[in-house]
């Protein structure tokens, strides 16, 4: 969680940031969508769900929910803020398979339930359920993220490591 903090340096801090999915985390060039496959919507990391629970995986603040409820962004301590985006092209579902748990100003503990949603729901629909999770603000970060692949379970595996800049 980011509440687990580390010195690297004196000047640089190393952020660990768990799964707030469970399922497999993979790379963001698995993820059927160029728009985050190939970084443009920024650095992050994706996961295939096994659980439809979406959690908050730090204390934050929830910076804007997406009106059809599918992706929510959230603020923690250090001012990074994160984009959790539950499957692709999902926003023409309109919500449907989708219950938010949250608003927009939201204070959030980790391990709270932002999003529940529907995996069969989403995948019947013909849409892949893999969740990419984005640093939106990734001027925040001295270098490229650390992303650990593989099974993980929401709220206690580190999917991602930042050093942020001084």
């Amino acid at each position: 969680m980011f509440s687990k903090w580390r010195k690297k340096s004196a000047e640089n801090q190393v952020v660990d940031m768990v799964a707030p999915v469970t399922g497999r985390a993979v790379s963001l060039k698995e993820v059927p969508d160029e728009a985050f496959a190939g970084g443009h919507m920024g650095q992050g990391i994706a996961i295939e769900p096994t659980e439809g629970k979406l959690i908050a995986p730090f204390d934050g603040t929830v910076v804007h929910v997406i009106k059809s409820s599918h992706a929510v962004m959230v603020e923690n301590a250090s001012g990074m803020q994160f984009l959790f985006h539950i499957g692709i092209n999902t926003v023409s579902l309109k919500g449907e398979g989708f219950t938010c748990h949250v608003t927009t100003g939201d204070a959030v503990k980790a391990g709270q339930i932002l999003i529940e949603f529907d995996i069969a729901k989403i995948k019947e629909a013909g849409y892949p359920v893999i969740t990419p999770i984005i640093v939106t603000n990734a001027d925040e970060v001295a270098s490229d993220l650390e992303k650990i692949t593989g099974p993980v379970t929401a709220g206690r595996d580190v999917i991602l490591k930042a050093v942020l800049k001084s």
